[in-house]
């Protein structure tokens, strides 16, 4: 049996989705972040080292990292479902975006976070001047430029097709669905780039993608 260690609010919500879409059973095992610092609890290192989410474990195994997570389980439960065909064009962008949607897609985004709460979190009245315009600095000409381009980039990919990969859905649109949720909740993501909204609308539309939430919780990304 697949055992989630799911964090609320986390990328483990995808990993949730990807087992509703591939018809797996699957139990969850639920921690909550710490209120004020909204860091993992300390008890998923009893699971793995880094005590991050997503974790499973699927007997005597213990698998972390999203992209890792997902090839694992559509290599193990998905019997050639939620994966191009080896060999062809769609196979080449599924493995490009299932390890675009971290390896770049999420870093500025989660800078975005960081200097957001600097920008904004309190501090002693003689720094706060110093720290803010540090912070605005490197927003304004970094990380928010940085962001933008991701997106316009991403919205011009999806032009080439209804999903990230192809014409067919896969587990590279399940792992891209954080970062573009991300964007909405912080990076700028709205109705100026279509495509991007029209795959978040598709994808929210899922029953796999209601059901995931359904058994996850409430689901709202950090801004």
């Amino acid at each position: 049996m697949v055992i989630v260690h799911h964090l609320n609010n986390s990328r483990s919500q995808r990993v949730l989705w990807l087992l509703e879409e591939l018809g797996v059973e699957y139990d969850i095992k639920r921690y909550q972040r710490d209120a004020v610092t909204m860091l993992a609890p300390a008890t998923l290192r009893a699971v793995h080292p880094l005590g991050k989410s997503p974790v499973i474990t699927d007997g005597e195994l213990t698998i972390a990292e999203s992209g890792a997570i997902v090839e694992y389980l559509v290599d193990r439960y998905g019997a050639g479902r939620l994966v191009p065909a080896s060999g062809t064009p769609e196979r080449l962008r599924y493995t490009y975006w299932l390890h675009y949607a971290e390896g770049s897609a999420m870093p500025p985004l989660l800078m975005k976070l960081i200097f957001d709460r600097i920008e904004k979190g309190p501090m002693p009245f003689f720094v706060r001047p110093v720290a803010r315009a540090i912070a605005g600095k490197a927003k304004s000409s970094f990380i928010e430029p940085n962001i933008a381009r991701h997106l316009d980039f991403m919205e011009a990919e999806l032009g080439k097709g209804e999903w990230f990969a192809g014409r067919e859905f896969s587990a590279a649109d399940i792992q891209m669905s954080f970062p573009l949720e991300a964007a909405v909740a912080r990076g700028g993501l709205d109705a100026s780039r279509p495509k991007l909204m029209a795959f978040l609308e598709r994808i929210h539309a899922r029953p796999a993608y209601k059901r995931a939430v359904e058994r996850g919780g409430e689901y709202k990304l950090l801004r």
